[in-house]
């Protein structure tokens, strides 16, 4: 395919995939349980924070997390008792456990006590294309507070050659316009031209296919090969071939 060939194809993939109902599958039906925009960045954080293995059981740990939050995700961060932080002990989801889920309920309150939210942490170092940087200063807040060791592994940093998929799914999430249903577009301060793809097994492959990507691994500078190659296609809003390319290779074994 050449260029134009390339864009039309995969708008088209856009298009079909950028729908709600690819919502029923997907970990971003957890936030769509809120309306505030508290309740949604904070569900939609925890909820991408965990999205890594079998997606049923993503689903099904983020509602039983809601469940543990009493389905008031900003009410809890912010009002929690010791013995509300111990009822999260018994929390697993692969390697992110009771010890990581409460440090991040403490984390997450001191976002909002002191830097003014998660929006406002993500939006300090936003470069005019990229927020890698802005993800790497977000770590760096989020374990300002004393942490255990562990925990960090489940906050990725771009500047350490990571693609850091899950925060990017999360900026996309929170980001792009919602106009179609399946994003939420509540962060104003960012733009849609700033979010990178985010990259796993299935985009990755197809990515390769489709000669967007010629590097092996699904890492950082695998990440920004492919962001240039977006970025041509459409400087404006880019990681909307995510739904492309994602689906492609989860639902069409592209």
């Amino acid at each position: 395919m050449n260029k134009k060939e390339l864009k039309d194809f995969l708008d088209e993939k856009v298009l079909l995939y950028n729908q709600t109902s690819f919502i029923q599958s997907d970990p971003i039906q957890i936030p769509r349980l809120f309306t505030t925009k508290e309740d949604i960045e904070i569900a939609g954080f925890l909820v991408a924070t965990i999205a890594w293995g079998n997606r049923k059981s993503i689903i099904n740990n983020g509602n039983r997390l809601m469940d543990m939050m009493g389905n008031s995700p900003f009410d809890f961060i912010m009002n929690y008792s010791e013995k509300d932080l111990e009822d999260l002990s018994s929390f697993v989801h692969r390697t992110f456990n009771g010890d990581d889920l409460t440090y991040f309920m403490k984390a997450l309150r001191n976002i909002y006590l002191k830097h003014n939210g998660l929006e406002a942490v993500f939006a300090l170092h936003a470069e005019k294309q990229s927020l890698q940087m802005a993800i790497h200063e977000f770590k760096k807040v989020f374990f300002s507070i004393p942490h255990l060791p562990r925990t960090q592994k489940h906050v990725s940093d771009p500047l350490k050659n990571s693609a850091a998929k899950r925060i990017n799914m999360y900026l996309r999430w929170m980001v792009r316009p919602g106009n179609t249903g399946v994003d939420f577009g509540i962060w104003n301060s960012l733009s849609p031209a700033q979010l990178s793809c985010p990259l796993d097994v299935h985009s990755g492959n197809v990515a390769r296919k489709l000669k967007l990507l010629k590097r092996k691994q699904n890492d950082g500078k695998a990440l920004a090969e492919l962001d240039a190659a977006l970025r041509k296609l459409d400087p404006m809003d880019p990681v909307k071939y995510d739904f492309a390319l994602f689906g492609l290779g989860a639902f069409e074994k592209f």
